[in-house]
């Protein structure tokens, strides 16, 4: 396995990579979920293709200075997974590799980051659609591949595509999760042991309730379901169509049940997918 730190050190090696080249973006700190996007990067890279991982902590998405300031880094274990996987190319780029200080231009979706998290995290699908298409130009992917767990960022990255006629298909993967269903990621590692083992209460809240059938009582249940421990505090909870991402007032089409909690200064997203006609549809 290769490792590039500069732009111009990824681009040289992969001058002549054999194609197709697909990159799996990701800012590190791998778990299960990760190693499945290597994984079926190399599926579709097959025997002959390339894989590329890039590993960097965009700190232009970072809303809050202490989520960035404690973000995991665990580069020598991620460059081992990497390589484990089968991974043939690394690009761990320092922040000021990728940014000019004087930097003035940033790419911004305006529609589907209005609500859910980037109601509450202002800029941030700024910088992480300004991250990406730079790792996009940078590596010449054919293929990139996407986690669902960050539901809103895939849906941000493929209008991005859309609207910018990016040459790049975006492949996306089911959430891995724990035993106990809580969405693996990054940020678990920050939970202290109580908060860990009340964090799966997440999506219990959203399964169960989701079977309910009006939208007043879906979004009632959850709330109360993830309020009723005192570890948690909602940043949102949300239902929205499934396409847009705007408030829906009816089920009649595949919809997301989506949310933010904070455990202290930690915060963990998931979200249901819902698709049935209501009996009784109300306004939320």
């Amino acid at each position: 396995m290769k490792v590039a730190d500069t732009g111009i050190a990824l681009r040289e090696i992969l001058k002549n990579a054999p194609r197709p080249v697909v990159l799996v973006p990701t800012m590190g700190a791998f778990h299960a979920g990760h190693i499945s996007l290597m994984h079926r990067a190399r599926e579709i890279a097959g025997s002959h293709g390339t894989v590329v991982t890039s590993i960097f902590v965009n700190p232009i998405q970072f809303d809050r200075p202490a989520d960035l300031a404690n973000y995991p880094q665990p580069l020598t274990s991620d460059l081992a997974t990497c390589e484990a996987a089968g991974v043939d190319v690394a690009f761990t780029p320092s922040a000021t590799s990728m940014y000019f200080p004087d930097r003035s231009v940033t790419v911004t979706e305006s529609l589907l980051s209005s609500g859910l998290c980037g109601a509450t995290r202002a800029g941030h699908f700024d910088g992480v659609c300004t991250v990406v298409l730079k790792l996009f130009l940078l590596s010449g992917c054919d293929t990139a591949i996407f986690g669902e767990k960050d539901f809103q960022q895939l849906a941000i990255i493929r209008r991005m595509v859309r609207d910018l006629d990016a040459p790049v298909e975006i492949v996306s993967c089911a959430t891995v999760r724990e035993t106990d269903g809580l969405a693996m990621s990054s940020r678990n590692a920050r939970l202290t042991p109580a908060q860990r083992a009340d964090a799966p209460r997440i999506r219990e809240a959203l399964l169960e309730s989701s079977t309910l059938e009006t939208l007043e009582e879906i979004l009632t249940a959850a709330r109360s379901a993830i309020e009723a421990s005192p570890l948690t505090r909602i940043d949102y909870l949300s239902l929205v169509d499934a396409e847009t991402l705007q408030p829906t007032h009816s089920l009649d089409r595949p919809a997301i049940l989506a949310t933010a909690v904070f455990y202290d200064d930690v915060r963990l997203i998931d979200h249901v997918i819902i698709h049935r006609p209501l009996t009784h549809p109300t306004d939320a």
